[in-house]
């Protein structure tokens, strides 16, 4: 029988998820103006390219995890206007800034090419078009500056970015929550990985975004900079969950999948029939968006919350995780919503588990999050290709090996879950 967990937040009690890391020493830079003609041969350097969606990002990362230089170049205003990312404008802009964005990493690194240990590149997954931009680039320096080449899987560069700032030791639980991705997987190394479960149709900052769309809140005047994602958040700090009644997806299934394509849908008839009352034209803000934006949050928080604690009793259950200080790592684009950490926290705290996240600015695509990858892979001297020739980028790659079936077959149950946050 599974204990029922009942735990309250006090919503005025601010508490960080994450400890703020001090800075780490520039010790190599200052080993680099002491040394200028031995300091590589003992402290390995990788430089990082993102270019799986809509940011173009690239940094030097060292051994001991410092961001010697990084750049990035954020397409969002584009997209903002557009209303989503389309594909073939992301390439041309990739194809337009990752020079620029490339040559400013280095420079801000002090380091050149000829400096470096490897090249680390994202492949997959992602948008096609996009990741093409970041390989045939890549490829370019490669053969010019003649490293070694790391291709790099979006998704476990996200797991292992928190390794670059804290110690964490191998096997640690890891959720993963994007715009693309919902996944919930366990970490045993640098590239082994096992699946418990991932989302069956659209990942939750999708859903977000598109919530947010539909309720035109890019024109409400707090919310004209920020993503869809972004504007949910902040409607919701000013709405009441509990004035919309919002059914929670995949109760009867008793696995670690995630689905939010009904949730979208259940909202869209919600605005619909808002409008309706309100008698409002196409482009008119509801006088009720706050409370359908706490309301969707929530859901949304819930959701990822009832499957992450059933992941958490597999991994007991199975001895997947260690018996005392086991970790929940939670990274990707949406581990950057306030909300859902603290809904994370009250899972990780009933169940005995550190909870870790990256800070934000990690947590987003990034160059650093790829050279950091690099680095990983140099150590474990898994991936690195001398000859590149070949190589491909692959829109679709799954994240380890699929256990799923073995998840759904324990049949955990969650008999309650009180969220007050």
């Amino acid at each position: 029988m599974i204990p029922i967990i009942t735990t309250t937040v006090n919503a005025s009690i601010f508490f960080p998820l994450w400890r703020p890391v001090k800075q780490k020493p520039h010790n190599f830079l200052l080993h680099l103006l002491q040394h200028p003609n031995t300091v590589f041969a003992h402290n390995r350097l990788v430089l990082g390219i993102e270019t799986s969606c809509d940011d173009t990002g690239a940094a030097v990362v060292d051994e001991t995890g410092t961001i010697l230089g990084e750049a990035l170049h954020s397409q969002k205003e584009v997209h903002l206007k557009t209303g989503g990312i389309i594909p073939p404008v992301a390439q041309r802009l990739h194809q337009e800034y990752i020079e620029g964005v490339i040559r400013t990493a280095l420079n801000r690194s002090g380091v050149s090419v000829n400096d470096l240990s490897a090249i680390a590149t994202t492949v997959k997954p992602g948008l096609a078009l996009s990741l093409r931009v970041g390989l045939e680039h890549s490829l370019k320096l490669v053969d010019q500056c003649k490293k070694p080449f790391i291709p790099i899987h979006h998704m476990e560069a996200h797991a292992l970015t928190v390794r670059m700032i804290q110690s964490v030791d191998f096997p640690f639980l890891v959720l993963l929550v994007s715009g693309g991705h919902c996944i919930l997987a366990v970490a045993h190394g640098v590239s082994d990985f096992i699946r418990l479960g991932q989302t069956l149709d659209e990942a939750p900052g999708d859903t977000l975004d598109k919530v947010a769309r539909r309720m035109f809140l890019l024109r409400h005047r707090e919310c004209t900079t920020m993503s869809g994602g972004q504007a949910i958040e902040h409607m919701a700090k000013q709405g009441d969950h509990t004035k919309l009644e919002l059914r929670s997806p995949m109760v009867q299934h008793l696995d670690c999948n995630f689905s939010f394509a009904g949730l979208r849908s259940q909202v869209n008839q919600i605005i619909i029939k808002k409008e309706k009352e309100e008698g409002l034209q196409e482009g008119q803000i509801l006088s009720c968006a706050h409370d359908i934006a706490a309301a969707v949050q929530h859901t949304v928080a819930s959701h990822i919350a009832k499957r992450t604690l059933r992941a958490i009793l597999f991994c007991k259950k199975k001895n997947l995780l260690p018996k005392s200080n086991a970790t929940l790592v939670v990274s990707g684009g949406v581990a950057c919503n306030q909300y859902i950490r603290r809904v994370l926290q009250v899972i990780t705290d009933a169940t005995e588990l550190n909870l870790l996240c990256p800070p934000p600015k990690l947590c987003t695509d990034n160059g650093a999050m790829v050279a950091w990858n690099g680095i990983e892979r140099l150590r474990a001297k898994l991936g690195v290709i001398r000859n590149p020739e070949g190589i491909c980028y692959e829109p679709r790659a799954p994240l380890g090996t699929d256990v799923s079936e073995q998840v759904k077959k324990a049949a955990i149950k969650i008999h309650h879950l009180k969220l007050k946050i």
